[in-house]
């Protein structure tokens, strides 16, 4: 299954993000889910404005497993023009170590009359809103918790000569990357009319068994036998938690919903669901699965012949016999 969602309003902030680039812009901030720091960097995001210095925040980062967020950090600060950095709701200062990394990024701007300039992005319902309204000490964005809230761009003065620009959350058209989509799903970021929970929940509990051995059976109290396959484990969380339907039938779409509940409000622990090793051999993997259908439509395409050419092959041929 391949989990895709691009709505009307992302047209419209791509189109801003170009327009905001050409008017100005000196540095890009890309808030990032701490959970699965690469399935949330927004490949199109880095088309729109290569070669634009780049601050990664990892955000949520208290709900993510710490050595795999030290590992992403190191990831993404070795990259050229670049800096990381983790937020969580428990930072104090967040817009004092947002500027700072900002500032550090663009050192010849600042002042009233170089105003540093920021462009602040994110797929959907990764916490920017929330973010920022944490920045300006007020409510100055929408927040929820479901993708899609904000729609409009909005200018925000962190300082007299500091100016962030936010957009509405964005994902890109096509999700290569299967892995990806299914923990975009897990996270929320992708609207609920596009995805099949008991889908994203069975990949979600592969995972957790495969990375997270014992949180499952701790958080749910269960007893499976570890041989048995996923399918099996979730029903086990929904008979646990009550999902049940007449006739003693586990209601296994809601199982899915608790399941996913609870990765989302952390009750299962500090996860992140991919390192960057990972994910670099998933971006490989979908490459070479493009290019390999890309030869095989040049090919179809190059075994097509004319009625004229076929009508001479088949004359040729009954010459031949």
């Amino acid at each position: 299954m391949s989990i895709q969602w691009f709505p009307g309003h992302m047209h419209a902030t791509k189109k801003a993000i170009v327009e905001r680039v050409k008017g100005g812009v000196d540095v890009v901030i890309e808030l990032l889910d701490a959970r699965l720091p690469g399935s949330s960097a927004n490949p199109l995001l880095a088309d729109l404005t290569r070669g634009k210095p780049a601050l990664k925040v990892l955000n949520k980062q208290d709900l993510a497993d710490p050595d795999r967020t030290t590992a992403w950090l190191d990831h993404y600060n070795a990259q050229p023009a670049t800096r990381a950095i983790g937020l969580d709701a428990s930072i104090a200062a967040p817009a004092q170590r947002l500027t700072e990394a900002c500032r550090a990024l663009a050192p010849l701007r600042g002042g009233m009359a170089k105003p540093l300039r920021v462009l602040i992005c994110g797929i959907p319902n990764v916490g920017k809103s929330t973010l920022i309204n944490t920045l300006v000490g007020k409510r100055a964005a929408k927040t929820g918790d479901e993708p899609g809230i904000t729609k409009v761009e909005q200018r925000i003065a962190l300082a007299s000569d500091f100016y962030l620009f936010d957009t509405p959350g964005m994902l890109w058209p096509r999700i290569a990357v299967p892995e990806s989509g299914y923990n975009l799903a897990a996270s929320g970021a992708v609207g609920r009319n596009a995805l099949d929970e008991e889908l994203v929940a069975l990949e979600l509990l592969r995972n957790l068994r495969a990375n997270y051995p014992g949180r499952v059976e701790d958080r749910f109290q269960l007893t499976v036998p570890h041989a048995e396959p996923d399918e099996a484990w979730l029903e086990a969380i929904g008979r646990r938690r009550g999902a049940v339907l007449g006739g003693g039938r586990v209601n296994l779409q809601k199982a899915a919903e608790i399941l996913i509940h609870e990765f989302r409000q952390g009750g299962l622990g500090r996860i992140t669901l991919e390192t960057p090793e990972q994910f670099t051999g998933w971006v490989a993997a979908a490459a070479e699965r493009d290019a390999e259908r890309a030869r095989s439509k040049q090919a179809r395409k190059g075994g097509r012949r004319s009625p004229a050419d076929a009508e001479a092959f088949e004359a040729d041929d009954d010459g031949d016999a």
